[in-house]
């Protein structure tokens, strides 16, 4: 049997489809998968085990069409399920399986605050596509395999031996999921450990405010400096992450590190919380409840749309500074 999948992006999605390869790859003997993306996601993919072809587009699906109709497969999975993978499924012809995106139950949510989500992640709502295959959820957790060459020696990188320090994702896509820089510099004046700052190229100069208006703190940044598998490789070997809902929150749960996850405009409810299916004590949520206007989005803005911020900023912070803690006494044990 040959399979497609699609998933174009992003980071935390499609970390997030990974125990459906795991799952397909041991139920279904000789199977043989395709993995569809795009290019920029390339990274989170190209070492998977149980993907025998990457597929990647840079714009346009128009880019692999001819190469997708001579590969004759017998099913396409979507784990996408949006205009762009409907016009391709379409021009391929073939008999495609999908997940209950459950479109009306986040537009509710988002628009009306009625919240009819079914308390279900979405790891098990992606397993609704290939149910009719006679594949199960495992209950593995999620894959990130990382590139031998990417692979960072934190004690001669940053003089700190592995489980010694903190690792915080001080970013996100959207500002309206992010915690302040001051909020930050409030959560971490507080911690004992270490700290490795970690993020892409825009969270650089918030990642030098952040050294600077705490000297006396051991912080490093690894903001900007670092692919995506090298800062996988540094989150693996923390202590614990503080983190607001990104990829990295998702790449974290691969590698079993206790997570401290702040939530702003989004909401856990969406279904895409860390997945520890057998350790729920590995995480915490921290958000501020009984909000009017939260969430606001099921993905985020540049600003708050009311322009108070209360999501973050009426965020607890001697809880999560405790939330840190907690995790690092677990990760002793």
């Amino acid at each position: 049997m040959k399979l497609l999948i699609i998933r174009f992006s992003s980071i935390g999605d499609i970390v997030l489809t990974t125990p459906v390869l795991r799952a397909l790859k041991n139920q279904l003997p000789s199977v043989e998968i395709h993995y569809l993306t795009k290019k920029s996601f390339t990274a989170i993919l190209d070492q998977n085990p149980f993907i025998d072809q990457l597929i990647t587009i840079d714009q346009h699906i128009d880019e692999v069409v001819l190469r997708l109709k001579n590969e004759n497969y017998d099913f396409i999975i979507d784990l996408h399920k949006n205009a762009r993978t409907l016009s391709l499924r379409k021009k391929l012809g073939i008999k495609t399986l999908s997940f209950p995106k459950l479109n009306i139950e986040k537009w509710l949510l988002v628009n009306f605050k009625w919240n009819k989500m079914p308390k279900v992640h979405i790891v098990d709502r992606y397993f609704e596509a290939v149910k009719s295959l006679g594949v199960k959820n495992e209950d593995h957790l999620c894959d990130f395999f990382i590139a031998p060459q990417d692979e960072i020696d934190t004690l001669s990188a940053f003089s700190l031996e592995s489980g010694t320090f903190v690792s915080v994702a001080i970013g996100a896509q959207f500002t309206t999921k992010r915690l302040p820089v001051s909020k930050i510099v409030e959560i971490l004046g507080a911690l004992d450990k270490p700290i490795i700052l970690v993020g892409g190229p825009t969270d650089r100069e918030n990642a030098e405010e952040i050294i600077r208006l705490l000297p006396d703190k051991k912080i490093m940044s690894a903001c900007g400096q670092f692919n995506l598998g090298q800062s996988a490789s540094i989150v693996k070997q923390s202590a614990v992450l503080l983190t607001h809902d990104t990829g990295l929150m998702h790449i974290a749960t691969c590698f079993s590190v206790p997570i401290v996850s702040v939530w702003g405009n989004t909401v856990p409810d969406l279904g895409m919380y860390p997945y520890y299916p057998h350790n729920p004590e590995l995480f915490s949520i921290h958000e501020v409840n009984d909000l009017k206007c939260r969430p606001c989005s099921k993905i985020g803005y540049s600003k708050c749309p009311k322009g108070h911020f209360k999501c973050m900023m009426d965020q607890d912070m001697e809880e999560i500074v405790a939330g840190i803690k907690r995790m690092e006494h677990r990760a002793l044990t």
